[in-house]
């Protein structure tokens, strides 16, 4: 049954019959593709697992001519003695050993034991035999004995009258008389046992491999960064907003030198027990392939590795710095929000002389009583440090601090238009010039060197301090885009922008309040004709959160006033006057206010006076998590009429504001005249004749305006004339400030790290792309191009999964370990000291290279340029490490240069008759291998078949 199993495989895989094939071109096995199909066979209740490992190759046209040569060898045993693949350097070990371009293994699945008694592997060996002889497969069959890790493996081919057997002999101690070619020839020659007396010669081909592990000369380049230089401000190996690159130990740590000799005939060379004539210098061909370092420590991927950790912890703020810290002695106070909370009660009388810098000394007090002058997780140096870095304005402490200082901060660079600087929009993190990308580079480098999560709270702790008292100074926020939140960066980032909003608005109306001015808006805008256009569904979104400041109290809409008696002649005047009557017919004998510039050159519809554009408020900004609430809001409100008209009220509110305004800057005018300057596309204007035959153009409202009950109209009717600075606030940007406050301030460390994540994701990619552009390595342009559209895929998504995230992490720390290995290679190879350019460009050409293939040959063998420098790195690295040489080297005439070899590979060939000296002659092959701890032989012997 097991016989007729295997029979049914090989049959499947149209493995029966005549192999063909072209002869092997030069390399092709390193250079090709393998591929290997699987299957599962049982013996009994044994599993074995079928693999069919072969080269891929284009069909062959010649079948016509492959009939006539009949006796042909099969593929395989011609494969035996062809030399052009000898010791390809990526494989699987049965090619190495046997030079096979196809061949069938059968081992034990992978959770039974291992085939190891006489018997089992001979009744294996039996079936294979007796398979290959019923299908006619001329695919070499080889079982897996003994353990895995031994790999030994027995097999057979079988061709028309021949038979090749595959044998193997694996020694943990190598016996002395086999350490040199004579003794492996003897072997070879013993095993065929060939009739013939004087033999045919039999091809060598050889292979030393030297191993340099020592660098002596080198010590690596990358220096850690001196961080205690850091906090005085100068740039060690690191600045504040740099991320660190590169390899802290080096990353590649073994370099393997392979010297062949790919073609000798047994008399040519001597190599014996006493005395060798393989001098590496003088081998015809050199290899090299570098062993690189298990995952060398590289420092921006420590940098990033540390800062994901810190997304899974659960302390919060509090719990990490300790609640005792900030506890006044015989009151019990909760958390610093209370202990902080004088500063944002609302004082009776105003708190004047209060800078950041008192509070954080204040609260430093209360640390030192309970903790001990030291124990504070940043120290104050490194703390100011920061705060300067982030906040650059703060320098300018001048006496009347107010304006200067606002105009330092608004001092905002236009965004570079490259597309480094726009990644952010792909990666949801902040532009790379904003507060909060600098931000999250001071708290990645505060969690790597300076306390950890604890450093990372204060600092948090230090920056919610900062911002609140921005808030209540009016001291715009520096590093922010001006406007509205940004919707493309993270919510972080948006935050912090809707902050800025807050403190602009209350800036202006605090300087509004002054009386100066009779009507600053801080937010009037332009023409607001296309802008405001009906049509557009995302103003309209826009517009809706700003319904709920309609429900606040009163007296927080005195604020908005520039003067309060103004207000209250005025509030009389409208009762009086009946601002709530038909839009049309209110009376024009009302005083114009709060314009802001004649509307080209439109003219009011009835009185015909020009058409002023009035000031406005600003609709309210957004955050991308308040939208997603109103979403909610909205969605919930249903499809009832109710709900309807709920809904288009709280989308209306901002739409009232500015008929309110509109109609105080146009008395007199009409719904009409509104509808042209705000949605200029619900205005239709045709020509018509009149009665005199005269063309004039007559102008009506579109179709959706006429709807009975229409929500506009509906607007117009109960709008009252009033300036913008006296209407309600669309925008109440002293609950939006604390709102945003508050947020801040529940921040867990690792939700901050959730959210700055993206930005150092963002940093790290330009930082390795900086790096690349410096090496010009092509492969490494290509994995970052990947990791950019990964990443971009990856955190779009609010809560992007750990497991992707950590993909994202380790492709970034691969390019750093090749960019470092680049470099090493660099430094080791001298490519920057190379004078003559030809040569530099080979030397740049070798080690890219070695960064990319798994074995390079040195052109020029030991006496071109790369030979040269590798010579040198032995002779050096012999100089420190042997002594004089020892008496038995010294007898077997080795060159001290070179350190005895890690690995001898010798391949024996021959084309002989077997088992008689009228048999046709066949190939035998034994390859032979020997490392310190293991000795191989894997021997290929042919015989024919045909009358034995």
């Amino acid at each position: 049954r097991f016989i007729s199993k295997v029979e049914e495989v090989l049959n499947d895989w149209k493995l029966i019959g005549v192999s063909s094939g072209k002869p092997l071109e030069k390399g092709i096995y390193t250079t090709g593709t393998w591929e290997e199909k699987s299957d599962e066979i049982s013996f009994a209740d044994f599993k074995f697992s079928v693999t069919h490992h072969y080269l891929v190759q284009e069909p062959s046209d010649k079948d016509g001519k492959e009939e006539l040569t009949e006796d042909a060898l099969p593929l395989p045993m011609q494969d035996l003695l062809c030399m052009n693949n000898d010791f390809p350097p990526r494989a699987h070990c049965l090619v190495r050993w046997y030079g096979l371009r196809e061949f069938v293994v059968i081992a034990p699945a992978a959770n039974n034991e291992a085939v190891v008694s006489e018997s089992k592997c001979n009744l294996l060996l039996s079936s294979v035999s007796i398979a290959l002889g019923n299908t006619g497969c001329q695919v070499p069959l080889f079982v897996q004995i003994h353990q895995k890790w031994r790999r030994m493996y027995v097999g057979e081919c079988q061709g028309p009258g021949v038979r090749t057997d595959f044998e193997m002999v694996h020694l943990r101690k190598v016996p002395s008389q086999y350490t040199h070619l004579s003794g492996l020839l003897d072997i070879f020659k013993t095993k065929i046992g060939c009739p013939l007396t004087p033999l045919p010669p039999v091809s060598v081909a050889i292979r030393l491999t030297y191993v340099l592990q020592d660098w002596q000369q080198y010590f690596w380049p990358q220096q850690p960064p001196d961080i205690d230089a850091l906090v005085g401000g100068e740039v060690g190996g690191l600045e504040f907003g740099k991320l660190p690159f590169g390899a802290c130990e080096d990353p590649i740590s073994e370099l393997h030198l392979a010297t062949t000799w790919p073609h000798l005939t047994e008399g040519i060379i001597v190599d014996n027990d006493v005395y060798s004539d393989l001098d590496p210098m003088q081998a015809p061909q050199w290899s090299v392939r570098v062993r690189k370092a298990d995952n060398p420590q590289c420092l921006l991927g420590d940098f990033l590795t540390e800062f994901f950790k810190l997304c899974r912890r659960k302390e919060s703020t509090d719990e990490i710095l300790g609640r005792s810290a900030f506890e006044e002695e015989g009151k019990e106070v909760a958390d610093i929000t209370h202990a902080l909370s004088k500063l944002t009660e609302p004082a009776p009388v105003p708190i004047h002389k209060l800078s950041v810098t008192n509070m954080v000394h204040s609260a430093k007090k209360k640390i030192r009583k309970h903790r001990g002058v030291d124990e504070s997780p940043l120290n104050n140096d490194v703390l100011n440090t920061i705060l300067l870095f982030l906040f650059p304005d703060a320098a300018d402490k001048l006496a009347d601090g107010f304006e200067s200082r606002a105009n330092a901060s608004a001092g905002n660079n236009p965004p570079p238009e490259n597309e480094d600087y726009n990644l952010f929009s792909q990666f949801k993190s902040a532009p790379s010039d904003s507060l909060t990308y600098k931000l999250a580079l001071c708290l990645c480098m505060i969690n790597f060197y300076h306390g950890g999560v604890k450093g990372v709270a204060h600092l948090w702790q230090e920056f919610v301090l900062e911002m609140r008292y921005r808030w209540e100074n009016n001291y715009l926020i520096p590093g922010l885009a001006n406007g509205s939140p940004d919707l493309r960066c993270c919510l972080l980032h948006q935050k912090l922008q809707m902050l800025n909003c807050c403190i602009e608005r209350k800036k202006a109306r605090d300087e509004g309040k002054r009386g100066s001015v009779s009507d600053r808006s801080p937010g009037a805008s332009g023409d607001k004709g296309a802008e405001h256009s009906g049509d557009n569904p995302d103003k309209e979104k826009e517009f809706g959160k700003s319904w709920e400041s309609w429900s606040d109290s009163e007296d927080e809409f005195f604020e908005c006033l520039s003067d309060t008696e103004d207000l209250k002649g005025n509030g009389q005047d409208n009762g009086k006057k009946g601002g709530a009557k038909e839009g049309n017919k209110e009376p024009v004998n009302l005083k114009p206010e709060g314009r802001l510039h004649p509307h080209g050159k439109l003219m009011l519809l009835h009185p015909g006076e020009p058409l002023y554009v009035p000031i406005t408020q600003e609709p309210a900004p957004m955050t991308e998590d308040l939208l997603e609430e109103q979403s909610e809001v909205l969605a919930k409100l249903g499809t009832s009429a109710e709900g309807a008209h709920l809904r288009a009220r709280m989308q209306s509110a901002c739409l009232l504001s500015d008929m309110e305004s509109f109609k105080a800057a146009n008395p007199g005018c009409c719904l009409e005249d509104f509808v042209r300057w705000y949605s200029p596309r619900d205005y239709i204007e045709e020509e018509v004749l009149d009665d005199k035959g005269n063309k004039v153009i007559k102008g009506e409202l579109s179709a959706r305006m006429k709807i009975p009950s229409n929500m506009w109209v509906e607007a117009w009717e109960t709008a009252k004339p009033i300036p913008a600075r006296r209407q309600k606030r669309l925008f109440d940007d002293t609950r939006e400030a604390e709102k945003v406050l508050h947020y801040l301030a529940v921040q867990k460390p690792a939700d901050l790290a959730r959210h700055l994540l993206p930005c150092i994701i963002h940093a790290a990619v330009l930082k390795v792309k900086d790096e690349e552009a410096v090496e010009d390595i092509s492969s490494v342009r290509k994995i970052i191009k990947q990791i950019i559209s990964h990443s971009s895929k990856v955190l779009r998504f609010p809560n992007p999964e750990d497991k992707k995230l950590e993909e994202i992490i380790a492709q970034i720390m691969s390019v750093e370990a090749i960019i470092a290995r680049a470099r090493s290679l660099k430094a080791k190879f001298g490519v920057e000291k190379c004078e003559n350019e030809e040569e530099k460009e080979d030397l740049q050409r070798f080690v890219n290279c070695l960064l990319e293939q798994p074995e390079v040959p040195v052109v020029g063998a030991g006496r071109g340029p790369a030979g040269s420098i590798i010579h040198k790195l032995f002779v050096n690295a012999q100089r420190v490490s042997v002594p004089p040489p020892e008496e038995e080297e010294r007898r077997q005439g080795l060159q001290s240069e070179f350190p005895p070899p890690t690995g001898r590979e010798v391949i024996l060939r021959s084309a002989l008759p077997r088992p008689a000296p009228y048999s046709k002659a066949l190939p035998q092959r034994m390859y032979s291998v020997l490392t310190r701890e293991d000795f191989r032989l894997a021997g290929a012997f042919s015989a024919d078949t045909t009358f034995f």
